[in-house]
């Protein structure tokens, strides 16, 4: 079965990274490891492998002719994100504000705005055992990162993939978990882990998706995140303990599998859940206080 598998968190510094990278280890087949997380991408740092290539992203942004252009300020009208601002001899374009949405261009009556494109990123695959991994890297100060998510996702090739989406609830994860068959969401078991999982639980029954709750740090807090779950009708997928032994090889850039016995079949375990989910859709989108 070909899966699609975002892994998510409300917040950052919840283990996600370390959740997607181990879950990729211990998949048993070929599958692609994809760093949504454009801004901060660190998947690299456990998983490696040889650069396959290096593609340059770009988005559609306007260039006005001044010629053809009688100011009559439409296309500023039509631009909901203020790329175009009309001055009194010609429209102003800020390619860093433009979504590359082609609004503008279709609203002007002389045809005198085309399209060109906008450098936004890279997207780099790496080869490693049978990992492949995709990273994509926003250029900095690009304010935008959707349009370089949605660029890395569309290089995704047929078969299994396991999304890294960056940390929090906004734009960026929404287009990295959109389409996935199951949403993983990491949290830890502390009032900020269990705020900013409601907030994430929201955003992924507002998609329509299914989602399931790995607990990480075990012992760190209290159960309030597993009461939750039940309340909810959240799948508790897997219960990572606060090891002092996983954090260290971290700091080192280990995978917890390898580094820590045992943890291999708790990853086995996970995955084998995930699968079984995935079996038996449409599974979740539960209303809140519904039942599994």
């Amino acid at each position: 079965m070909s899966l699609r598998i975002a892994v998510a968190s409300g917040k950052g510094g919840t283990g996600k990274t370390t959740v997607a990278a181990n879950l990729a280890r211990v998949f048993g087949s070929p599958v692609q490891l994809v760093d949504c997380d454009v801004e901060e991408p660190n998947l690299g740092f456990f998983i490696g492998g040889a650069s396959l290539g290096c593609e340059t992203v770009t988005v559609p942004t306007p260039v006005v002719e001044p010629s053809l252009c009688d100011g009559c300020g439409l296309c500023a009208e039509a631009c909901q994100f203020g790329a175009i601002a009309v001055t009194r001899s010609r429209p102003l374009v800020f390619p860093e504000l433009c979504h590359g949405c082609g609004g503008c261009s279709r609203a002007c009556p002389r045809g005198a705005i085309r399209e060109a494109g906008h450098r936004i990123g890279v997207v780099e695959s790496f080869a490693s055992g049978s990992v492949l991994r995709l990273e994509g890297r926003l250029d900095v100060g690009r304010p935008a990162a959707p349009p370089l998510v949605r660029a890395v996702k569309q290089r995704i090739r047929p078969g299994p993939a396991i999304l890294d989406a960056p940390p929090g609830t906004s734009c960026p994860v929404v287009a990295t978990v959109r389409g996935s068959d199951l949403v993983v969401l990491v949290s830890e078991p502390t009032a900020f882990g269990l705020h900013d999982l409601g907030l994430a639980v929201q955003m992924v029954r507002s998609l329509g998706l299914g989602c399931g709750v790995v607990v990480n740090r075990v012992g760190l807090g209290d159960a309030r995140v597993q009461r939750y779950c039940e309340t909810e009708g959240l799948p508790l997928l897997a219960e990572i303990p606060d090891d002092r032994r996983v954090a260290e090889a971290y700091s080192r850039g280990e995978l917890m599998l390898d580094a820590v016995p045992g943890y291999r079949a708790l990853f086995e375990g996970l995955l084998a859940r995930i699968r079984e989910l995935c079996a038996r859709r449409p599974f979740a989108s539960v209303p809140a206080g519904g039942a599994a």
